[in-house]
């Protein structure tokens, strides 16, 4: 599903963001991607992403050669790729079902489906009451939701969220990994982007560990 090849990143300038990174996420795993600031995490995402393109190596999603690929069709790429970002991006003039429903109107889905599609997605994120609020009147863990239901709503193939868990208390960080866990067990594939050690070691899921754009550890390599 995800596969990195000897991938290295270097900004203008001299940056060495990622050097020769590689590994591989299967369909249906769950896996933290674990590291400090500096480590490489935002660069792995801009790259998964195709915000960035690599400097050297090979990245593969969800059977598209990143290296390859035509502008016209990242769009389809991203379509593949639900992404739950740290700071929720949400839009305050909208309600829940809103900032939901805006994500497939974008891509021309009809409003039969929209209708259809919204109740059923935040009913499976717990908000099925919360659909007329808008995002100031939530908590942080109910936003998050919201941003969970918003990269939900399209079924993409991988859920990849940028430290989920950064902006709410560690009970809500719990609810929401276990959340994330339970949409993995529905088929999808997960990669969590995180700093937070305690998560990690409370689920015990496969771990890649960046350090300075390294790849320092991965569990899965200990368990085989």
């Amino acid at each position: 599903m995800i596969e990195f090849r000897n991938v290295t990143k270097e900004y203008p300038g001299g940056t060495l963001a990622l050097d020769d990174v590689d590994f591989t996420i299967d369909k249906g795993e769950f896996v933290f991607i674990l590291g400090h600031s500096g480590a490489g995490k935002s660069t792995l995402l801009k790259l998964m992403l195709r915000e960035e393109e690599v400097t050297d190596g090979v990245i593969t999603i969800a059977d598209y050669n990143l290296n390859k690929i035509r502008r016209r069709k990242i769009p389809y790429l991203r379509r593949e790729l639900g992404v739950v970002f740290q700071d929720f991006r949400l839009i305050p003039t909208m309600t829940a079902y809103e900032n939901v429903a805006f994500a497939m109107r974008v891509t021309n889905v009809s409003a039969r489906e929209i209708r259809r599609r919204v109740p059923y997605i935040l009913k499976l994120v717990g908000l099925e009451d919360k659909s007329q609020v808008y995002p100031e009147q939530l908590s942080g863990g109910e936003q998050q939701r919201v941003a969970l239901a918003r990269a939900l709503v399209h079924n993409p193939k991988i859920i990849l969220a940028d430290e989920p868990t950064g902006n709410i208390d560690p009970k809500l960080s719990l609810e929401i990994i276990e959340l994330l866990k339970e949409i993995n067990r529905l088929g999808t594939t997960v990669v969590v982007v995180t700093h937070d050690i305690s998560i990690v070691n409370r689920f015990k899921e496969r771990t890649i560990i960046l350090r300075n754009g390294r790849v320092l550890r991965d569990t899965k390599e200990a368990r085989q």
